[in-house]
């Protein structure tokens, strides 16, 4: 009789480097993190853009003598908004730089859970249009957390606004397109729009 060395089963799991315990990582978190890049990217050219034409405008225009660019209906108007987008809320300065730095806060974090081109791309102009105001209101004059904001373009009856303007309202519009049309942040369609198909499917069934 001989002694055998018990042979190991072929059919046992191989073992999992780091232990059995250890958290597999998720697609989600590595995709969100590649999201983010991009959206920081868009929103840093936003941010730029912004700030150089800010500075442009406060160098070369004359508050007390508009550029005309098409007629009286286009003009570049050179003024100092002490409110939020659009002239709005005007008393509240510094109530508006906070809501700002909100704002960026919480685009970034959303950012890392993002896997929608289209939401990180709503979100990047959102995000430097609020860093370019914030900018404003941070470091103009009269003071931190009361500046005013370079607002220099004039169309028509439409209140003066700017780059960063622009951004955030062109932002906002994308992001509640994509809302009205079921696609959410994780790049796939709403609950609501695929809970039809699958009763649909049960019902055929019975």
């Amino acid at each position: 009789m001989t002694n055998e060395a018990p042979r190991p089963d072929r059919d046992a799991d191989p073992p999992v480097p780091g232990g059995a315990d250890e958290p597999a990582p998720s697609p989600s978190t590595g995709v969100g993190r590649r999201m983010l890049r991009p959206l920081l990217l868009v929103a840093l050219v936003v941010y730029l853009a912004d700030l150089a034409t800010k500075v442009l405008a406060v160098h070369y225009i004359d508050p007390a003598d508009p550029i005309s660019i098409v007629g009286d209906t286009v003009t570049l108007t050179l003024i100092r908004n002490p409110g939020a987008a659009f002239s709005m809320a005007t008393g509240m300065t510094w109530l508006l730089t906070l809501v700002a730095i909100a704002v960026v806060v919480g685009v970034v974090k959303i950012g890392r859970t993002l896997r929608s081109g289209w939401w990180a791309l709503g979100l990047a102009l959102v995000l430097g249009g609020a860093l370019g105001n914030l900018t404003d209101r941070l470091f103009r004059s009269p003071g931190p957390l009361q500046g005013h904001v370079v607002d220099f373009v004039s169309v028509g009856w439409w209140p003066v606004f700017n780059v960063a303007d622009s951004a955030i309202v062109c932002g906002a519009i994308l992001l509640v397109a994509l809302t009205v049309f079921g696609i959410e942040p994780d790049g796939g369609a709403s609950k609501g729009r695929d809970a039809a198909p699958d009763e649909t499917r049960k019902e055929s069934h019975q």
